[in-house]
């Protein structure tokens, strides 16, 4: 399968590519095993990404998957946002050869994880590194468990810390 007009227009003219200054949410991602590495910024205003940028280090449909990403999730909501799936990614480039759909999963983990950093350090919960669990700034009788990866998460969050998928909550034991 060869790349479609729409992956070539934003492989050759990204849209939203960038960095930011005091990002509201940062979500990096990258996959060793084809180096390709994503860094998504946001800023939130009125709980929906009035400003996304992003920064793609990898092949042509990485650089096209960021793009597009970043078009679909400007102006959403982040629960809208949060809705932004691999496949509808792929979809709205007109698909990606098999050997490249890896590429639109970094792109939707990279929005998530920015979405989930922007929830995060609102809620109190900041992490000085970000292969560092969360440490919280205020402290809560619930925890919370995501069904999805099978996580206890140690505080409460609506969305997982590591996959970005809503979660259940749970009392403390």
């Amino acid at each position: 399968m060869q790349y479609s007009e729409t992956v070539m227009e934003h492989f050759k003219s990204p849209h939203n590519v960038g960095t930011m200054e005091s990002p509201d949410g940062v979500g990096q991602v990258g996959n060793p095993v084809c180096g390709d590495m994503m860094k998504i910024m946001i800023k939130v205003k009125d709980d929906k990404i009035d400003d996304i940028k992003f920064e793609t280090f990898g092949c042509g449909a990485a650089i096209a998957v960021s793009s597009m990403v970043t078009d679909m999730a400007k102006g959403k909501t982040l629960e809208e946002a949060m809705q932004i799936t691999n496949k509808s990614v792929a979809e709205q480039l007109g698909g990606l050869p098999k050997n490249k759909m890896h590429c639109s999963n970094l792109g939707a983990d990279a929005l998530q994880k920015a979405i989930q950093d922007y929830i995060d350090r609102k809620e109190g919960r900041v992490r000085k590194r970000p292969d560092e669990g969360l440490e919280h700034l205020d402290s809560h009788e619930k925890h919370c468990y995501c069904p999805y990866c099978d996580y206890d998460q140690p505080e409460e969050a609506p969305f997982c810390v590591r996959c970005g998928k809503p979660t259940v909550e749970r009392d403390q034991d």
